[in-house]
């Protein structure tokens, strides 16, 4: 890293200093990498006081413009690239990457049972009382202790207003390592310090969570159960360790992120202790009423709700009245609760069948539940992936699933349960002939 010397900074202002410092990025004279002047140098440079100069380097931070490395400078940072769930587009390979449920097995809609005339106004109240009424019971099964409902337009909207509420940028977020992808990039886009808490086949380890605590994460995200990635589910023992741990840290809000809820073969074990004043447990519609439907359902502390409350007014950003009604129409339809078990033991079949499959081929899967199937491949996962490409398949690294992304980290992970037995088998045996490629290499 060298200090600036032929980019013009201006400015009196700290935000004028700023939208100059900005400007010289946008045009490419100031690059990734590249140091800024001390504060005392820009400012004797440019006859402002020091802290106008310290003003604008903090506006630049908070704005994830530039970053300070303490005696290494304030550098501009590198673009802030994410990855994202989904289809690859236009791939003419058979795509294990997605990890969407099968359209098939999603619940269809039943409008015509659904009240879409009734209109709600600016002011009307944010949740509609059907939903209200079936959500309170079905949150109060898994949290037995005074909350109050929230909703929200998905878990990634919940965990995003979640964070804003309580934190400041800069903050420290406690994750697991590997993580969801929107977790990462939530965490990240937001200006707040990511912190790995690594797993392991029973989730989240009690000492990954006691050095994130330590490490100063005033927020902790867990995945009660199939995991996204690996597909690991908590054990009541780890669930039991992990709330001692937080008992002893009363200011640490704990979001419960029970994705799978309503899918799942794994009882929820919760990290929440009784009496823990900051928490939420959020659980998305994605995965069983379908993706497109935007809706999350947050129970959460009294303190935490009325946070949310500031995010979601009735004025400007609540979720849509007639969205909800579709959803507890859903939900409430007699024909659900037979379709969702149906699609549960579909997508546990074949994740079992196809965890069978590789094992018998010597590799290694991790997790039991979930719409995926994570390897530990023991070799570079690019290589592994472009040997299956070259066989016909698109699958999914593991690396950017890490807080540190790392292209060659060796895992994939596979949404497969779309495949017959035989397309199952014609997956295991190329793999395994993909791994044994890259292993040569």
């Amino acid at each position: 890293m060298r200090a600036v010397a032929d980019a013009r900074i201006q400015g009196s202002t700290a935000h004028e200093i700023a939208d100059s410092i900005r400007a010289l990025i946008g045009s490419g004279a100031l690059r990734p990498g590249a140091g800024l002047p001390t504060v005392r140098a820009l400012a004797d440079l440019l006859g402002v006081n020091r802290n106008t100069v310290a003003a604008a380097y903090r506006a630049l931070a908070r704005a994830g413009a530039v970053e300070s490395r303490g005696r290494g400078g304030t550098v501009v940072t590198e673009p802030l690239r994410t990855e994202e769930e989904g289809f690859a587009a236009e791939t003419v390979l058979r795509d294990l990457g997605s990890g969407n449920p099968d359209p098939d097995l999603l619940p269809l809609p039943v409008l015509a049972e659904v009240d879409l005339r009734t209109p709600a106004l600016y002011g009307d109240a944010l949740i509609d009382e059907g939903l209200r009424t079936w959500a309170a019971s079905w949150l109060a099964e898994a949290q037995p202790r005074p909350f109050e409902l929230s909703v929200t337009s998905g878990a990634v909207d919940a965990l995003e207003r979640l964070l804003v509420a309580s934190l400041a940028h800069g903050d420290v977020v406690g994750l697991e390592d590997p993580c969801f992808l929107s977790s990462i990039n939530v965490v990240r886009l937001g200006g707040y310090r990511p912190v790995g808490i690594p797993l392991d086949d029973e989730g989240m380890t009690v000492a990954g969570l006691r050095a994130a605590i330590d490490a100063g994460a005033r927020t902790v995200v867990c995945t009660p159960r199939a995991h996204n990635p690996t597909g690991i589910s908590m054990s009541a023992a780890r669930a039991a360790g992990l709330r001692a741990v937080f008992a002893e840290a009363p200011h640490v809000l704990i979001v419960e992120d029970d994705h799978y809820s309503l899918l799942s073969r794994r009882p929820y074990h919760s990290v929440i202790p009784d009496g823990h004043p900051r928490w939420a447990l959020v659980r998305s519609m994605s995965k069983f009423l379908g993706p497109d439907l935007r809706l999350a359902l947050l129970a959460s502390d009294a303190d935490t709700a009325a946070q949310l409350r500031t995010r979601l007014s009735p004025g400007k950003t609540w979720v849509s009245r007639i969205l909800q009604r579709v959803a507890v129409g859903m939900l409430d339809h007699p024909d659900t609760p037979a379709a969702l078990e149906r699609a549960g033991a579909h997508y546990a079949e074949r994740g079992d069948a196809l965890r069978a499959l590789l094992r018998e081929r010597g590799i290694t899967v991790r997790g039991d539940d979930g719409l995926n199937v994570w390897v530990e491949c023991g070799a570079d996962g690019r290589a592994v992936s472009e040997a299956m490409m070259r066989r016909g398949w698109l699958v999914r690294t593991g690396g950017g699933f890490l807080l540190e992304p790392d292209e060659a980290s060796p895992q994939i992970r596979l949404t497969a349960h779309t495949l017959d037995d035989a397309e199952l088998r014609a997956l295991a045996d190329d793999l395994r002939a993909a791994i044994a490629d890259a292993r040569r290499r």
